[in-house]
């Protein structure tokens, strides 16, 4: 039996990297996926038709995760064709790299807006969705091991990875304390190489193949992760396998964090 036959799983920030690939897995393994995007549209469309092809089933759907008009649009729709939502993941998210000083007001909320009120968000229609449907079910929040450690150049995106983190713990007790059948957890990438990451090395006046060779000096491992990396711990706290995780965080990072 596939990991997760008979699942609905909505993906945000899906049409590349860590959630086109997660994308991608959960399809394989039988889950009904809703990819979702706010800019990306033809990416995000292409990415559903490929998924098809493969013998997979998915939607795409248009949406902006900073909108509460639109987290409740999105799952109303899912739910109209699927009947319910089993799994969410927040991967929706966007970086600046500018120090605290060079960073203004409007960045600081466009980061932050993004990053963290789309997490929560996400994570309150989805548990409002998820607690009526009296299955096994997770949300899975992107976090970073910027969470965790400080980056100079990435104050914004650190401070709002940290929310996630944070807010997930929260939301975890609350949906266990409930007694709903609903797990939450993060997980905390590394390096890995996406679009993200590569404006990153654009932003720091290096071309991508520069700074993936410098940071990727940074992990005990020798070199920076793939997008795969981190959709399958994502497949783990998806699947039933792991029904008494939650509360936790995850982190993949090529041991950068061990240091």
């Amino acid at each position: 039996m596939k990991r997760l036959e008979g699942k609905v799983a909505l993906i945000t920030g899906a049409a590349s990297g860590l959630g086109a690939a997660t994308a991608r897995l959960f399809a394989k393994e039988g889950a009904k996926v809703v990819v979702t995007t706010g800019k990306k549209v033809v990416e995000g469309r292409a990415l559903v038709e490929d998924i098809k092809n493969e013998g997979g089933e998915a939607i795409f759907m248009k949406q902006d995760v900073t909108k509460e008009s639109e987290w409740k649009e999105v799952i109303d729709e899912l739910i109209r064709k699927y009947g319910k939502l089993n799994i969410l993941v927040n991967n929706a998210g966007v970086s600046l790299v500018k120090t605290i000083e060079e960073t203004s007001l409007d960045e600081w909320n466009w980061v932050m807006d993004i990053n963290s009120t789309g997490v929560f968000l996400g994570t309150k229609y989805a548990i409002e969705a998820m607690k009526k449907n009296g299955e096994p079910c997770s949300i899975i929040n992107i976090s970073s091991i910027d969470a965790m450690v400080g980056e100079a150049g990435l104050p914004a995106y650190c401070a709002s990875k940290g929310s996630v983190w944070a807010l997930s713990k929260a939301a975890a007790l609350s949906c266990a304390e409930a007694g709903y059948t609903i797990r939450l957890n993060t997980v905390h990438p590394g390096y890995i190489r996406t679009e993200l990451t590569e404006k990153e090395a654009r932003d720091s006046g290096l071309t991508p193949e520069e700074y993936f060779e410098k940071v990727g000096k940074l992990h005990p491992v020798g070199h920076i992760g793939e997008p795969n990396d981190i959709a399958y711990i994502n497949l783990y706290l998806a699947s039933d396998e792991s029904k008494w995780v939650t509360g936790s965080e995850f982190v993949v990072d090529g041991g950068y964090i061990a240091r």
